[in-house]
């Protein structure tokens, strides 16, 4: 039986987010993958790539897992009523509803987490509350139906866990190898425990724009700060 996953992509997504994951669905033997926009332009991704969609939201196929990663293009996202309906009703057909990194406030904004334990990148971390999510530690957090992964290379870890859950371990175990997936990172900096405060503030000043920007739509959708709670 073939399993269809559905991976969300937008002008300035984060590829790693969404190509981490994808290369984890496609290589699962009878796997379906597709990536849904509202038409089939190519688009630009944050870092410069450029990749095309393969279904429209009007023509996606019936989904098993629902996947929204994150970056900058998120922002825009947040108050675009067409892609939050279509990923609220596609939440409420498939299997699973997940998310890589910022993407978790998409799912966030289209009322998906309210009561829900979730996670993201870390320099979001603190927006998941706004949403009525409960905000959970976790490189892979999984609450239900909905799984959250953490910032970027984390998608991988999660494309791994959902196989297991859809096929059994050994599949995602097979796929691991073929990916050689045995991560040594060269540095210790890939979190903000482990990075030292310089590298640290650094990453933030490098960062600091989008969520910046993250923060005035917010405020613009009475989820600033000090609002109550609400998806």
């Amino acid at each position: 039986m073939t399993i269809r996953f559905g991976l969300l992509i937008f002008p300035n997504v984060q590829q790693l987010d969404l190509t981490g994951p994808y290369e984890v669905f496609a290589s699962a033997r009878d796997s379906e993958v597709h990536l849904m926009w509202k038409d089939l332009a190519p688009l630009r991704t944050a870092t410069g790539l450029v990749l095309t969609p393969t279904t429209t939201f009007a023509d996606c196929p019936p989904l098993d897992v629902v996947c929204v990663p994150g970056g900058s293009g998120i922002n825009a996202l947040l108050e675009d009523a067409e892609t939050l309906d279509f990923v609220r009703a596609r939440a409420g057909e498939a299997r699973y509803i997940t998310s890589v990194c910022t993407g978790a406030l998409v799912l966030g904004a289209a009322g998906l987490l309210e009561g829900r334990r979730a996670t993201t990148h870390w320099y979001a971390h603190d927006f998941l509350a706004r949403f009525g999510a409960i905000p959970t530690e976790g490189r892979i957090v999984r609450d239900g139906n909905v799984i959250s992964a953490g910032g970027v290379t984390s998608g991988i870890d999660f494309g791994l866990a959902v196989l297991a859950e859809l096929y059994g371990q050994s599949e995602a175990e097979i796929v691991q190898l073929g990916l050689e997936y045995a991560p040594a990172p060269p540095f210790a900096s890939g979190t903000p425990a482990e990075a030292t405060p310089e590298i640290l503030a650094a990453a933030k000043d490098r960062l600091g724009g989008s969520r910046r920007a993250r923060e005035a739509i917010l405020d613009r959708m009475g989820l600033g700060a000090g609002a109550p709670t609400s998806a």
